[in-house]
């Protein structure tokens, strides 16, 4: 179990050591010189700013997350865990805890290179090469026993110890010279910049110095404060390393000369007052003091994960979170952590594995910056924190990790890409039921929706002559009878438009049709839930189909824009809304806009038969929208076989002038179909349009008609009536002329 608030005991101070000591750890004393020896004092700099590019705007990140809620046991998992999803937070934990139980091997292997003295020794003296293991795995054997034993509070004692003789090792190195710095005055070499093109070569051997920072994150589930102590100890440590980086790598610089730098991993100590004795000392205490940071840090993650059931097996997940009743120690989890920490010293080398595990504390940072940069972008109110980091500083924290990740190795940046990828998989199929991922994206693009709903507002206001694109709604109680009017939405929204589909439910608003336009809505997006469906579904509550449309042409779609075409639906063969249907028109017309009439036949619609549009230049108006909804409507996968045709009827005496005003619009590119697709036919007597449409459009997917509000009002339904030969036709009314470009 978790340590219960009233034994959460420790403040800022541990976290700042923590972080501090993981800083200034085995690479500080045994890289450094070889990364000044390559690259020159202005080369080891960039380093450092490269490495700080990512470690400040990660700091800043954490500590912004950790003030906006109460951060329990886990540090860094339980941060990312409830910010992107228990099943994600799994994956990135599990990738974490690997990495934080690794590295205390690897600090612990460092470690034993302070005792250099006594390998040489055996070397020079015996002629035997003395293994590291010798001092590698009874000091990790000592370091699980008093993990084991006494936990957190030894540990966090025992850092302050070491902290102090790192403080001490680092004080005489700074005090130290040496005779090549008195022949050169102590001054740095005019130009110290060399071999730029192993920049990355040596970021990759010096990375591990940058990922320490926030080691201290990791004490959170015993903090009095988490809030408090995060931010100020993540953020001081981090600073502070930088300060020491700058000025270890410029004492190098004006001090020993480069071949120097690379001949001798411990060139600290040639400088340093008692350097023999004092920078091994240090080197122990920094190692040692990374390891104990390590050991206390992984085994907390591990246990928030079993907290959180991110294992398959109950038994597992509860003896991993098991805390001793006296204290809360995760004496379990750190069981674990230290076996894993003796199975790499027992290898005695993790230099191999050391990379991806830097991927996969890149993964972390690149995470937690992440999450910021969403949560700012998103403007949540519940999100609050106290403080506050820069959106610009989070995003760029995200990209530098990821650009690093494959500076550094980019077989190895895959390869941790796809492990993340599995193991996400795997937590997902057994946590079928867990989400949270959505949510924190959702409120990114609601923001990003709002500020353009403003914006395209904002422009289209300015602009005199506007570009028309349909923006339509459909309004009907049948959703689940025909899904005719459905298919039309989409085709008109998937590439060029944006579309509304109501549900209306009879009735007056209350706890009752509420509860029924819930589920009615969900079986809906169930229903309609495919790759290419671009139609924003929703419901609404009236007593009457004249209110819901008025309630409904009042609002903007989804997309922002003002609804500018209102699409009505009936079944062609029993059309027994219809008559409701006209008694609306004269009150949409009034709203200055298109009105379609959707005629759904019950004969099966066969897209590769095409689309039949029947124009009039004494109709321009109507003309112009049939053909731009066609072409709308071809726009759409189903379509991709079918085609256009375009019929107009005239007078025998007109036939010529119709025929060159179609072909300068062939021409012209403004309709783009071939002239063979369009047919004119003039007039007979005795023989009505509608039997012309009828022989010409029997076959046709959909046919296309313009009908006048004037003729529907005087004639009713009759202007409607009469093509039963033809499929499902589409009446089209525009409110004004669009320009076809």
């Amino acid at each position: 179990m978790e340590p219960e608030a009233g034994k959460k005991r420790f403040g800022t101070a541990p976290v700042f050591f923590t972080a501090i000591s993981t800083i200034l750890g085995a690479i500080l004393f045994l890289r450094f010189g070889f990364a000044v020896g390559t690259l020159g004092f202005w080369g080891a700099v960039l380093i450092i700013i490269l490495g700080h590019s990512l470690t400040i705007p990660t700091a800043f990140a954490i500590s912004e997350l950790a003030t906006n809620k109460r951060v329990e046991g886990g540090g860094e998992y339980f941060i990312i865990s409830r910010s992107f999803g228990l099943n994600i937070g799994g994956t990135i934990g599990i990738a974490l805890f690997l990495s934080q139980a690794i590295s205390v091997a690897f600090y612990i292997i460092a470690f034993t290179e302070s005792f250099e003295f006594l390998f040489n020794f055996f070397a020079d003296r015996f002629n035997f090469h003395l293994p590291r293991q010798v001092i590698s795995i009874p000091v990790m054997a000592v370091l699980g026993f008093v993990i084991l034993r006494q936990g957190a509070n030894l540990g966090v004692k025992a850092l302050y110890f070491v902290a102090g003789i790192l403080f001490i090792s680092l004080l005489l190195f700074f005090l130290g010279t040496t005779e090549y710095g008195t022949v050169t005055g102590n001054k740095l070499p005019p130009g110290d910049l060399r071999n730029l093109n192993s920049f990355f070569v040596v970021f990759a051997i010096v990375f591990p110095a940058f990922t320490g920072m926030t080691a201290g994150v990791g004490l959170s589930g015993d903090l009095k404060r988490p809030s408090r102590s995060i931010p100020i100890g993540t953020t001081t440590a981090t600073l502070a390393g930088m300060v020491i980086y700058v000025a270890v790598v410029y004492k190098l610089a004006i001090t020993v000369s480069a071949e120097d730098m690379l001949n001798n991993q411990l060139i600290m100590s040639k400088i340093a007052i008692a350097g023999a004795f004092i920078i091994p000392l240090g080197l122990a205490a920094s190692t040692m003091s990374s390891a104990l940071g390590s050991v206390m840090v992984a085994p907390r993650t591990l246990q928030a994960l079993a907290l959180d059931s991110s294992f398959p097996s109950k038994k597992i997940n509860k003896w991993l979170s098991y805390g001793r009743k006296s204290d809360g120690e995760p004496v379990n989890a750190s069981l674990v952590t230290i076996i894993i920490a003796f199975v790499f010293v027992a290898v005695g080398s993790v230099n191999a594995v050391a990379q991806i595990i830097s991927m996969f504390f890149l993964v972390t940072y690149g995470s937690l910056c992440l999450i910021s940069f969403l949560n700012h972008f998103g403007s949540s109110p519940s999100y609050r924190p106290s403080f506050r980091s820069r959106w610009y500083l989070s995003l760029a924290g995200f990209l530098i990790a990821v650009w690093v990740m494959f500076r550094i190795n980019a077989p190895y940046a895959l390869a941790s890409v796809l492990v993340m990828m599995s193991l996400y998989t795997y937590i997902k199929y057994y946590h079928r039921d867990r989400h949270g991922l959505e949510s924190l994206f959702a409120n990114a693009l609601f923001q990003m929706n709002r500020n353009l709903q403003v914006y395209l507002q904002k422009s289209g206001s300015r602009k005199k002559a506007k570009e028309w694109r349909p923006s339509a709604i459909c309004i009907s109680k049948d959703s689940f009878v025909r899904a005719r009017a459905f298919q039309l939405l989409n085709w008109i929204s998937y590439r060029y438009g944006f579309a509304t589909y109501l549900h209306r439910i009879d009735g007056y608003y209350c706890r009752a049709t509420s509860e029924q336009a819930s589920e009615e809505l969900a079986k809906l997006i169930e229903v309609y839930d495919t790759t290419n469906n671009h139609v924003y579904v929703d419901t609404i509550i009236s007593p009457s189909y004249t209110s819901a449309i008025v309630q409904a042409i009042q609002v903007p779609g989804i997309s922002g824009m003002e609804n500018n075409m209102v699409i009505f639906e009936y079944d062609k063969e029993h059309p027994d809304n219809l008559k409701e249907i006209i008694e609306n028109i004269r009150l949409i017309k009034a709203g200055n806009f298109d009105i379609c009439l959707l005629a759904t036949s019950r004969k099966d619609l066969v897209f590769r038969n095409g689309i039949h549009v029947w124009i009039s230049f004494d109709e321009p108006e109507n003309s112009s929208l049939l053909i731009l909804l066609s072409f709308i409507i071809l726009g759409h996968p189903s379509w991709k076989k079918a085609n256009i045709r375009i019929f107009e009827i005239c007078k025998p005496e007109d036939y010529e002038q119709t025929k060159s005003k179609l072909s300068e619009l062939v021409i012209s590119g403004r309709l783009p179909i071939t002239e063979k697709n369009i047919e004119i036919i003039g007039t007979e007597p005795g023989r009505s349009t509608k039997s012309l449409i009828n022989e010409k459009s029997a076959t046709a997917a959909i046919t296309m008609i313009g009908f006048r509000v004037e003729g529907l009002k005087h004639n009713g339904e009759a202007v409607l009536g009469g093509y039963d030969p033809t499929g499902t036709i589409l009446f089209v009314n525009s409110h004004n002329k669009k320009e076809i470009i």
